[in-house]
């Protein structure tokens, strides 16, 4: 298989038009027509994920952030970005993002986090494109069973990679919970949606302070903030098992590197 086959896949399932105008998606190094064995997949490309990549000799990383989301006018190896980009020159890895796309697509990020916490059934946007109401930002979906927020929580730690982080509850312990939305990555311009939409708890990350005090005092649902990359990490097997079912023979790897900025707690 050439790189170019296994972005026709990619860009089949998170189509680069529905990403946000200032994200940066698709192919970010590589020849389109250089083959591709295998394809290693993670949240963040930096050098822990290169080094993973080398040591399996992997012909493509596919990852979830973008590398220069802002531009760069450099890629000299003075940088740890510029360092990333010769080493995977030198070595023929290419590297393919797909971010903003990724999170609205059907199935996305949103789903796989929702799936990851144990959440069943159909799974319908948090925040639905006009044109198209099975995409979108975030999903809402039903435990298999009523339960309450101190054993849902419980649920999100267990379903999640563990990270220094953790995650943070706001909210009554015993509060019921029967709906919930989620959303990966950072999730703060959802708290309107979340609120609006009856759920009892809002799982995502990046909560600010103010924000979140403020939203639980007025009585919206019950918060659970988790780590950032450990919200993105379950879409990886997701976005594998697209490009292994779409007869691409390609071997596919999940990262399992942990790449969240935090490393430690005290």
């Amino acid at each position: 298989m050439t790189l170019t086959d296994v972005i026709g896949v990619l860009e089949a399932a998170y189509p680069p038009a529905r990403a946000e105008s200032w994200d940066a998606v698709g192919l970010v190094s590589g020849d389109p027509a250089q083959e591709v064995r295998r394809v290693l997949l993670a949240v963040d490309p930096v050098a822990a994920v290169a080094d993973e990549a080398l040591e399996w000799g992997a012909d493509l990383i596919v990852t979830h952030h973008p590398l220069y989301l802002r531009g760069t006018t450099t890629v000299a190896t003075t940088t740890p970005k510029g360092r990333l980009i010769h080493t995977l020159i030198k070595n023929d890895i290419a590297l393919y993002t797909a971010h903003t796309n990724a999170d609205v697509a059907n199935p996305g990020v949103s789903d796989a986090l929702a799936r990851a916490v144990g959440l069943v059934g159909d799974l319908v946007p948090l925040q639905p494109f006009a044109d198209d109401p099975w995409r979108g930002l975030g999903r809402i979906g039903e435990p298999s069973e009523e339960t309450t927020l101190e054993e849902f929580a419980a649920r999100v730690a267990k379903g999640l990679p563990r990270t220094s982080w953790g995650i943070r509850v706001a909210g009554d312990p015993g509060r019921p919970v029967r709906r919930v939305a989620v959303s990966g990555g950072a999730g703060d311009s959802l708290l309107g949606a979340a609120k609006a939409a009856g759920v009892d708890v809002f799982l995502t990350a990046d909560l600010r302070h103010h924000p979140a005090s403020e939203f639980v005092e007025a009585g919206g649902p019950a918060l659970i903030d988790a780590a950032h990359w450990a919200t993105e990490w379950p879409w990886l097997d997701s976005a594998a098992s697209i490009l292994r079912e779409s007869g691409v023979t390609v071997e596919t790897r999940v990262s399992a590197t942990v790449t969240d900025a935090w490393t430690r707690g005290y």
